[in-house]
């Protein structure tokens, strides 16, 4: 008669499926969250990083309110003009009074701040992403070592852009 199998024992080819399952399914929501925190940085960052062209100059701080600064811009850069009042995003380092460096997003009169600290403020959601992936890939994919790298580089960019700005 031949031998039965239990629940409990399985087949090794099983195992192996269901295995790759797992590391194709925690692998693919990894990748998606990295490249959803580069997306969601992308939209800022690529004003701050490719400047060239683009209309730079200085914005005093007027006055803030309903989660968004303005102030007049004055230019620093060839091309760019005047303008009595750009808006750009309110975050806790604004300050009123203070001025800014600035790039002026093609098109509108939105600002983002530039330089070092707009540059890490802007990956700021990457960094987000850094530190949820982490948990995906050391839980789900159990590549520990892999989480604490992606962990510690989220935390590294997140204090950076907290220092910085």
């Amino acid at each position: 008669m031949p031998s039965a199998v239990s629940p409990s024992q399985g087949s090794p080819a099983v195992f192996a499926v269901l295995r790759f399952g797992r590391f194709a399914l925690m692998g693919s929501v990894a990748v998606l969250v990295l490249v959803a925190g580069v997306w969601a940085s992308w939209g800022t960052a690529q004003h701050v990083m490719m400047t060239k062209g683009r209309e730079r100059g200085t914005v005093e701080v007027a006055g803030c309110g309903g989660g968004e600064c303005r102030g007049p811009f004055r230019p620093l850069s060839a091309g760019a003009r005047a303008r009595g009042e750009v808006v750009f995003e309110h975050s806790v380092a604004v300050v009123e009074g203070e001025t800014y460096t600035v790039v002026v997003k093609p098109g509108s009169d939105d600002v983002v701040r530039s330089g070092p600290a707009g540059v890490l403020y802007a990956w700021v959601p990457l960094g987000g992403a850094l530190l949820l992936a982490s948990v995906v890939v050391a839980g789900g994919l159990g590549r520990t070592r892999w989480g604490w790298v992606l962990a510690g580089s989220g935390v590294a960019l997140l204090t950076a852009a907290f220092v910085a700005v």
